[in-house]
């Protein structure tokens, strides 16, 4: 706009210019009266440049006008977006401050309510655990078949559990378990496990009564298929998986290192009794990298049997176990050795040794399906009947439809050599050789 007012300037003035300069040589001759003199001339050139300067400074002063006026409208424009965004934002807020309030009235509701008192039921949970099997079992006895051969259903086990918490510190247990007996061809329920608990800390866990002792279920963890099988020394009798006692345990470096102590009766959670001493079981463990773990354990007393009166106590029984595992959800692989002096000789003349080994495994091709293994060789009378042996193995596959129920399809076979020996599935061997074969699906679920 500028520009435009000002060529029109220079034009104005330009065509005044040239109309001056051409007045003389147009001018036709005339008488000396009517010739017009440099003077007028000069006056009016003058007064057609202040014309001109006048339309000049008239125009620019519209041109400032008009740039002021477009800015002012800039300046409205961007102050109309800005309150714009203000309202939009006001809006925002009240939105989410008007959703909140039905929480809030919630919230406000149910804190003025009346709460309810707190009943012994809120701390206390029942839990449950069956271990079962529908199998075929052929058992011979140099060379006859004898019993339990059959087919058939059987509970190994069926616990019931009640755990009830008073404070942050004190809780209780009890635990009952079915069993069948064949002494009595009925089924008997008892208590394994009924214990008070004081948690002074993580480092320190103390219990009074009845409760799992530091190795077997340690290595029932490490194992993972307790329903198929008793691990190594509960299935050879040198060991128990609970007793009553004081019972100590923790944990330090994280969790790294773990221990368990139990000063017990002796005669295992079927038979509390007083006698003339306790016994002690103990254990350590320790995770040096992540997934394996090395543990040792023992046990020293009369287990049970110098009660008051008895006169045939003679020795002290006496074990060592020793646990290496490595264990991932993927794979699981351990070794567990034990060797024990005295075990089924405390009350005999003569002593004996024992030691024996099992090596065990399995790996989960997904979270429902999985392969296992185990083998044990046990030597239960190393000077007694030194040419006694047990060889014992089983293999299977599981199927996990929950995280609470497992069936396995497994074999098993336990084989006796020179003698006879007490085991978890029963008496087996002979005067030269007994086996024990099972097939079937075992299984458990837990609640």
């Amino acid at each position: 706009m500028k520009t435009k007012m000002s060529l029109l300037a220079g034009a104005a003035l330009g065509a005044i210019l040239a109309a001056s300069a051409a007045l003389p040589a147009n001018a036709a001759p005339a008488k000396k009266h009517h010739a017009a003199t440099p003077s007028a001339q000069a006056a009016e050139l003058a007064a057609l440049k202040a014309q001109v300067q006048a339309l000049t400074e008239r125009l620019n002063a519209q041109e400032a006008a008009q740039a002021q006026t477009q800015s002012q409208a800039q300046q409205a424009q961007a102050q109309a977006q800005a309150a714009t965004a203000q309202v939009q934002q006001v809006q925002t807020q009240a939105d989410a401050q008007i959703k909140l309030i039905p929480t809030q009235v919630s919230t406000a509701v149910a804190a003025a309510a009346p709460k309810p008192k707190k009943s012994w039921a809120d701390d206390t949970v029942v839990s449950g655990r069956m271990y079962y099997d529908l199998s075929n079992i052929s058992q011979k006895s140099d060379g006859k078949k004898v019993a339990p051969s059959g087919t058939g259903f059987d509970i190994k086990r069926f616990y019931i559990g009640v755990d009830h918490k008073f404070n942050d510190v004190f809780s209780g247990n009890v635990t009952t378990d079915f069993q069948y007996s064949s002494a009595i061809s009925a089924t008997e329920l008892y208590i394994k496990k009924a214990y008070l608990q004081a948690k002074v800390s993580d480092a320190l866990i103390i219990k009074l009564g009845s409760t799992d002792l530091p190795w077997v279920p340690f290595a029932e963890d490490m194992y993972g298929y307790r329903y198929v099988e008793n691990t190594l020394i509960d299935r050879t009798k040198f060991g128990t998986s609970a007793d009553w006692g004081v019972h100590a345990s923790g944990k330090f470096a994280g969790g790294k290192v773990n221990y368990a102590v139990s000063i017990i009766d002796g005669a295992g959670y079927k038979a509390p009794l007083r006698s003339k001493g306790m016994d002690i079981e103990g254990r350590v463990s320790v995770t040096p990298i992540d997934h394996v773990t090395l543990a040792v354990g023992g046990y020293s007393g009369k287990l049970g049997k110098d009660t008051q009166g008895a006169t045939n106590v003679r020795h002290t029984a006496s074990r060592f176990n020793a646990l290496a595992a490595y264990t991932t959800k993927e794979y699981r692989f351990g070794v567990e050795y034990f060797a024990a002096e005295n075990w089924n000789n405390v009350t005999t003349a003569a002593e004996d040794k024992a030691n024996g080994y099992s090596v065990f495994g399995s790996y989960s091709f997904n979270d429902k399906f999985a392969a296992f293994g185990r083998y044990d060789w046990v030597k239960p009378n190393d000077d007694t009947a030194s040419d006694k042996k047990d060889n014992y193995y089983n293999i299977g596959l599981t199927y996990s439809p929950a995280k609470i129920v497992d069936f396995s399809l497994v074999y098993k076979r336990d084989s006796v050599e020179n003698g006879t020996l007490s085991t978890s599935n029963g008496v087996i061997g002979g005067t030269d050789k007994g086996t024990y074969d099972e097939i079937g699906l075992f299984g458990q679920y837990r609640f």
